[in-house]
């Protein structure tokens, strides 16, 4: 059973860093990618980040570009959200997801990892709130 749970949210300063972590469990089969989403208040879910599973291609949106960083340690089955600078526009519920490959359509993760359509598995969230 694939489980994904969310840690390291939390309340910090503008300008501030936090470290978002993803535990995955279950079988590590068939992943695709995994991918960061994230729900502010009164807004729609968006992307944040995502990791290609075999090769370790990176994505993110413009908003987070450059201050966030997407890794994965196969070791302990993490993946990790490094996020610097952080400014109140990133307070928001933070979700984990997982995408699996198909067992018989291609789909590629790096024209797709942006929908959250091709995620078939979910954390529960974790809460990050930056103040000004």
């Amino acid at each position: 059973q694939v489980e994904l749970i969310e840690s390291g949210g939390g309340l910090v300063q503008y300008g501030g860093s936090l470290r978002l972590s993803c535990a995955v469990s279950g079988s590590l089969d068939n992943i695709l990618g995994m991918g960061w989403f994230r729900r502010g208040p009164g807004k729609e879910r968006e992307f944040v980040a995502a990791i290609g599973w075999n090769a370790g291609d990176t994505y993110y949106s413009d908003s987070v570009k450059g201050r966030f960083t997407i890794s994965k340690n196969i070791g302990v089955n993490t993946i990790v959200l490094q996020m610097n600078s952080l400014e109140p526009e990133d307070t928001a519920e933070y979700y984990c997801a997982r995408s699996q490959r198909p067992r018989v359509q291609v789909i590629p993760f790096s024209t797709n990892y942006m929908f959250p359509s091709l995620y078939q598995y979910w954390g529960r969230r974790t809460q990050v709130t930056v103040s000004s």
